[in-house]
């Protein structure tokens, strides 16, 4: 299993990208998961539900099944957040999982960066951006992509996608 991250500021398009590559990917016989990272307090459940409900009754974890998916959630209750590669053990194996946001985590990063967004490259400061996807032409030395450009971006992704295991090796070296 392979991790490449996505980075970018809020708005420059990364998610829609996502849903652009992922069906590419697919068609090229990958199979592919997604780790979001969300910076506030979020909710997957509907409040009021019985599975809501639950777990602020105060389950550690409350799984939802139905013929058509699965949902495992699981309450901190306090505890420090997961880093990445806790999360990345988590999953089933894929070829390739897609990261976006955990932007001070170490790993391999394509930046994602939209001109009318009007915000300042990462590149220049992160040295673990790897390529950019962009809609302008940029002067640097690391790839760069067309944000329209799927294939380019995809090819680009899997070139620089780390093996999983030396995720936490990174996070070690460079912690």
């Amino acid at each position: 299993m392979k991790v490449i991250g996505l980075a970018g500021w809020s708005g420059a398009g990364k998610t829609t990208l996502l849903t652009r590559l992922i069906p590419y990917l697919l068609k090229e016989g990958l199979s592919i998961s997604v780790i979001k990272h969300a910076h506030h307090n979020f909710d997957v459940d509907v409040p009021g539900k019985d599975s809501w409900r639950h777990r602020e009754a105060g389950a550690t974890e409350v799984l939802v099944s139905s013929e058509r998916r699965w949902a495992l959630m699981h309450e901190l209750h306090e505890a420090p957040e997961l880093h990445l590669f806790e999360l990345l053990q988590k999953l089933a194996p894929v070829d390739l999982v897609v990261v976006e946001g955990f932007k001070r985590e170490p790993l391999p990063k394509i930046e994602v960066h939209r001109a009318g967004n009007g915000k300042p490259f990462l590149f220049p400061d992160d040295k673990n951006i790897v390529g950019i996807a962009a809609d302008i032409a940029v002067e640097t030395r690391l790839p760069v992509a067309h944000l329209d450009d799927i294939s380019a971006i995809a090819k680009l992704m899997q070139r620089a996608a780390m093996p999983v295991e030396e995720i936490d090796t990174l996070r070690a070296v460079r912690g």
